[in-house]
């Protein structure tokens, strides 16, 4: 671990003009709406709904002696939780979802148990570290060196990282597991910069993060093995269902995370004085992109995380907003002379290819 001072300030720019325009433009979107930034009635319906359509998908991995229903039932119960995790954990790590933190801390601790997720840590890695220092090399966790995968041009290559763009998918599919099994347990034992937060300290935190492993090996693998094991299921199938199914979920919220940064973005190294010299702004519209899937109606689906540019200008706002804040910021960023960029899933799968490439390939010699 590298020792670190987690203050890193961005140069005071000439962005106080677009810093006070967005943020009227905003209030007074807000206020012609008179609405709130947090999640909709409808909103929560939809989640809700969701969450008793997972559990009734899960019910029949606990009776069925059929290895097909088994399979399907499982499967989709992992991609419904997961799919609550994209449009309604990552706001509530936010505190968007509810208006009152520990309702979103609950909720997310429930939709994160059947991925094996810290939800804690989780939200301490993407709230403080990679918000405040996108494409940051050491300080963005989110691109921490990890000797498989290049993810910037500060990371050391190795000479089998010339194939990532095609094994990509493959490192993508296992990272939620990775996540669960190395992150969450440095976190724990106070070998990451996640310590500085003091998240889940003493006896309690222990124990909760021991209740919340425990209950996610129950819940996916102990009852599987012993309930639909003696029901006629092979502990084969229960085993591979586990596995496919996790990385099935992976896969698709590490890709919409991770993409919009990968994307003709610039990323940076922390200057010894510990200033930035561009502005907060400035960072966040080279380091991150919008962009629209086809058609464009299915922005509801990524939980507005194709919006994720502006999702960093407005953290604070529920993903029902993004659409109009994303015209706002366009529409401002043009007048101010901000670099704002929205491009469409086509141009997004390229760029990521392109920057794939690009990492794999062995650093120019000096």
């Amino acid at each position: 671990m590298r020792s670190l001072e987690y203050e890193l300030q961005y140069a005071d720019t000439n962005e106080q003009n677009f810093h006070l325009a967005l943020k009227q433009a905003s209030r007074d979107y807000l206020q012609k709406k008179q609405d709130h930034v947090y999640a909709s009635t409808l909103d929560l319906t939809v989640i809700i709904s969701l969450f008793v359509i997972a559990i009734f998908c899960y019910l029949p991995t606990l009776y069925t002696s059929s290895t097909i229903v088994y399979f399907l039932s499982y499967f989709s119960f992992v991609l419904l939780i997961m799919f609550l995790n994209v449009i309604g954990q990552h706001d509530a790590c936010h505190n968007t979802l509810f208006k009152a933190s520990w309702k979103n801390r609950i909720f997310g601790r429930i939709v994160t148990l059947p991925l094996g997720l810290e939800p804690e840590f989780w939200r301490a890695r993407h709230v403080y570290f990679h918000h405040h220092y996108a494409n940051i090399e050491h300080y963005d966790l989110d691109t921490e060196e990890n000797g498989i995968f290049r993810q910037t041009p500060f990371q050391k290559w190795r000479p089998f990282m010339k194939f990532q763009h095609i094994y990509w998918p493959f490192v993508a599919s296992l990272s939620l597991t990775w996540i669960a099994l190395v992150f969450d347990w440095s976190d724990r034992t106070g070998k990451t910069p996640i310590k500085t937060k003091n998240i889940l300290t003493g006896k309690l935190g222990w124990g909760l993060f021991l209740a919340s492993k425990i209950g996610h090996l129950t819940l996916m693998l102990g009852l599987p093995l012993i309930i639909a094991h003696i029901n006629g299921i092979s502990f084969m199938t229960i085993f591979l269902t586990y596995i496919i199914s996790q990385m099935v979920a992976s896969l698709f919220v590490i890709y919409l995370l991770l993409g919009t940064h990968w994307a003709e973005t610039e990323f940076f190294t922390a200057p010894d004085d510990k200033l930035i010299k561009h502005g907060w702004y400035h960072h966040n519209f080279v380091t991150a992109c919008d962009w629209l899937p086809s058609p464009n109606s299915l922005w509801r689906l990524t939980g507005g995380l194709n919006y994720h540019l502006t999702h960093h200008l407005f953290p604070n706002w529920h993903h029902r907003h993004y659409p109009a804040l994303a015209k706002i910021v366009s529409q401002l960023a043009k007048a101010h002379n901000m670099p704002y960029r929205c491009i469409n899933y086509n141009e997004l799968v390229k760029a990521q290819i392109r920057f794939l490439r690009k990492m794999g390939e062995p650093p120019a010699q000096h």
